[in-house]
């Protein structure tokens, strides 16, 4: 378990300008668990590099509320279905 003094330098150091974070400074960047740091990835089509480090600027596309991959594939994707 982390501990609150702990949190508040972890939560310093991820704010300032570094380009790569680890995944529970991430967590802290984002204000979000663990599970919901990983759903919020996967959604958004970001994922770790080989170091296991997120990017700074993919975080930031996904915190910005733009629309997810997920969103975007869909609306390329056109379905039309018949109705019988």
């Amino acid at each position: 378990m982390v501990k609150k003094y702990e949190k508040i330098v972890m939560k310093a150091v991820a704010l300032c300008y570094k380009p790569f974070l680890k995944p529970e400074e991430a967590m802290i960047y984002c204000n979000l668990g663990r599970t919901q740091l990983s759903k919020k990835c996967e959604e958004f089509g970001i994922y770790k590099n080989d170091a296991g480090y997120f990017k700074r600027e993919d975080l930031d596309k996904m915190l910005s509320g733009a629309p997810s991959e997920i969103d975007l594939a869909s609306d390329q994707l056109s379905l039309k279905f018949r109705r019988r």
